[in-house]
């Protein structure tokens, strides 16, 4: 029998990401997402606001720390994950999150707090006002690659 775990999110963050590194030296990012539905309720229209806990390893995880911030708007597709753990009083707890395998800037240039939809190169945001940080990190390393192409 066949499965499928995917999750698809477009939304913003609800506070600026926490990174923190593994023993290892591997990045790990965590931050909330809104995601929000209108829907009719007794004939008025109403927002309805679902959170969502995300994850983002290695160096998604060092890009969001560095780009990301509280009320900017991102594309996150991943899988869920649900990981048990034991409180200070001893019970066991268990919580469920979107551990995030590709991230895309949604956020206009001045959208959040962070740096006015800067791409990775420090620039204004490409095309349509969408950088594409799904799992192309060429340019992250703040090297401009555009001015090598011959053409």
């Amino acid at each position: 029998m066949a499965s499928l775990n995917r999750v698809m999110l477009i939304g913003r963050l609800g506070k600026d990401p926490e990174v923190r590194y593994t023993a290892g030296g591997t990045a790990v990012a965590s931050f909330s997402l809104a995601t929000t539905d209108r829907v009719k309720n007794n004939g008025e229209w109403e927002d309805k606001t679902e959170w969502h806990n995300i994850t983002l390893w290695a160096r998604q995880a060092e890009i969001a720390g560095e780009y990301l911030s509280k009320g900017k708007e991102i594309y996150v597709e991943g899988r869920l994950q649900t990981r048990k753990w034991t409180d200070k009083d001893g019970k066991d707890r268990y919580t469920t999150e979107v551990v995030g395998e590709k991230m895309q800037m949604l956020s206009g240039k001045g959208e959040g707090k962070g740096e006015g939809g800067k791409d990775s190169r420090g620039k204004g945001e490409q095309g349509q006002g969408q950088g594409n940080y799904g799992g192309d990190y060429q340019n992250a390393g703040g090297m401009d690659f555009d001015s090598d192409i011959p053409f």
